[in-house]
């Protein structure tokens, strides 16, 4: 009865959403696969830009939903969409699909897409941010937690979580900054906020067996688990009267990323219940919307204040075309350009001392330059245009 009360909810939330966007494509699929649990949709704001910065939002159903992307789109996508962001609403396979780490597997896939396709969808991957309800919560935060996480070692279990899911596996699955609005985060602190829940639950669905003889697992699948100092900023909402996940759960998730010394607000909302009167109220998604502003703002002033107080950088801004004839080395062979997470995106043979860099998003790359006689010199290359 739970499950079908939640999936009436989700499709009533579904259909309530009008047209807030000037163009959306509609069951992308970003693994390649041709499954319906593998599809996104994709907005872009009714303001008319060569491109935007994205947030991806994940639908909450306690991980039994596998087609709910469109879910909230009324209240956290539309606002999201007013403050100029494009909206990435993913699908993911349920825990009746597949078992956890799949789930997470999925949503790195979704960021990788992001970046993999940006040109075709105006995304500009300077900031990609996350949010999401309840489990969408959960998978946000993870996908926060476990930026540059490729394995991850709890007992005698070891979980690869970033996934090897889609075609853009060259790509950084990172996030800029995570809206958690009331997941769930420390599995050993679901019942009475001190440990374990007891008998069948979500949690036991997803990891595929009973909690007390699963305990490696069910530590690998919470969040808190996966803090250091180099995650991103967050912003993170629960209801005092939240009766199906316990607001306790943000507050030990926010002080343990502060005491980490990762950015952190927790934002306690009286009487909020499991979503109502916590993710539909106007001061709290314009509270989103300007965390979401000031930490692309945070990304965007930390490239530009590399590009341009660096000498030992080379800047890109409206010529595409960089000299190389200022370096100290030999006839330039050959040329390679990755991006920072080791991804190739431009090679080839230099004219002269001219190498030419187009179609660069704005960011910092790393440059290889070799000579015919077998030196190497590696520059930074910040891209701000």
């Amino acid at each position: 009865m739970k499950k079908l009360i939640l999936l009436i909810f989700l499709f009533i939330n579904v259909t309530c959403f009008g047209q807030q966007y000037s163009q959306k494509w509609s069951d992308i699929n970003y693994a390649g696969d041709n499954q319906g649990f593998h599809n996104l949709d994709i907005y872009l704001p009714k303001v008319i830009k060569d491109k935007y910065p994205v947030v991806v939002y994940i639908y909450g159903s306690a991980w039994y939903s596998n087609n709910s992307k469109g879910a909230d789109m009324n209240t956290v996508g539309a606002a999201l969409l007013d403050a100029g962001f494009a909206v990435v609403t993913p699908n993911h396979r349920s825990s009746g699909d597949a078992k956890f780490p799949a789930q997470i597997h999925d949503i790195k896939a979704v960021t990788r897409f992001i970046r993999g396709k940006s040109a075709d969808y105006k995304f500009d991957t300077t900031f990609i941010g996350i949010s999401g309800s309840s489990s969408g919560g959960h998978l946000a935060s993870l996908a926060g937690t476990t930026n540059n996480v490729k394995n991850y070692t709890v007992g005698s279990v070891t979980m690869n979580i970033e996934g090897d899911l889609g075609k853009y596996t060259q790509y950084s699955s990172s996030v800029d900054a995570v809206c958690d609005w009331f997941g769930p985060i420390d599995f050993f602190k679901m019942e009475n906020c001190n440990t374990y829940k007891s008998g069948n639950s979500p949690e036991s669905d997803i990891i595929g067996g009973p909690l007390p003889s699963n305990l490696d697992k069910l530590r690998l699948l919470g969040p808190i688990t996966y803090i250091d100092p180099t995650d991103p900023p967050f912003l993170i909402f629960h209801g005092s009267s939240d009766n199906v996940v316990p607001s306790c759960q943000s507050q030990f998730f926010n002080t343990a990323l502060k005491n980490a010394g990762v950015e952190s607000e927790y934002i306690l909302v009286q009487n909020g219940q499991h979503g109502p009167g916590v993710n539909n109220v106007q001061t709290n998604l314009q509270k989103m919307v300007t965390f979401f502003q000031n930490a692309r703002e945070t990304v965007v002033t930390s490239i530009y204040e590399t590009a341009h107080n660096s000498s030992a950088l080379i800047v890109i801004s409206e010529n595409s075309t960089v000299d190389l004839s200022t370096l100290s080395i030999g006839k330039i062979e050959k040329y390679e350009l990755a991006d920072m997470s080791g991804r190739m995106v431009h090679s080839g043979s230099s004219t002269g001392n001219h190498i030419y860099l187009g179609g660069l998003n704005n960011g910092i790359y790393i440059l290889s330059l070799y000579t015919s006689n077998g030196e190497k010199l590696v520059q930074r290359v910040a891209s701000w245009r």
